[in-house]
């Protein structure tokens, strides 16, 4: 249970990182990106609680207080460092999501159920679809920064 509070903690601070980079970048396709990818991780944080409601138990509450609190200043500074360092971290991060979330299903075995597993492995393809945007248009931008 304290594996799925952590990813529930996590997910939380991503949609307030990706909210606060998606109003910093306003008025760009970038923006839009961040927007949409909060929206997933949304989905990711919904999944997981009803995953940790079916074992009987509630998310921890710290995950609800802290994790948008620290989600949201750590998209605000980012945000401010520039798209590069932004677009850097954010790669960083979903690396470290992936990385849990495969140490994680390769713990987890057959008698939590199908469920639990699609959901893990489900959030993890949404992770590698995540960080594999970022750095292609990371690549983009110093390309066109090479070029100016």
């Amino acid at each position: 249970m304290l594996k799925l509070n952590w990813f529930y903690s996590l997910e939380v601070s991503q949609v307030d990182l990706y909210k606060a980079q998606s109003q910093r970048f306003s008025g760009t396709y970038e923006s839009i990106v961040f927007e949409r990818t909060a929206v997933v991780e949304q989905e990711h944080v919904d999944k997981i609680a009803a995953l940790i409601r079916t074992f009987g138990r509630e998310p921890y509450k710290i995950g609800d207080v802290i994790s948008p609190l620290f989600g949201g200043l750590l998209g605000r500074i980012l945000a401010f460092s520039g798209l590069e360092k932004t677009l850097q971290a954010n790669i960083l991060i979903e690396n470290k999501a992936m990385a849990d979330y495969v140490a994680l299903l390769q713990q987890v075995g057959e008698d939590f159920g199908d469920e639990l597993l699609t959901v893990l492995q489900h959030n993890l393809v949404d992770e590698d679809v995540h960080t594999a945007w970022f750095t292609e248009r990371l690549a983009d931008y110093i390309l066109l920064d090479l070029k100016d």
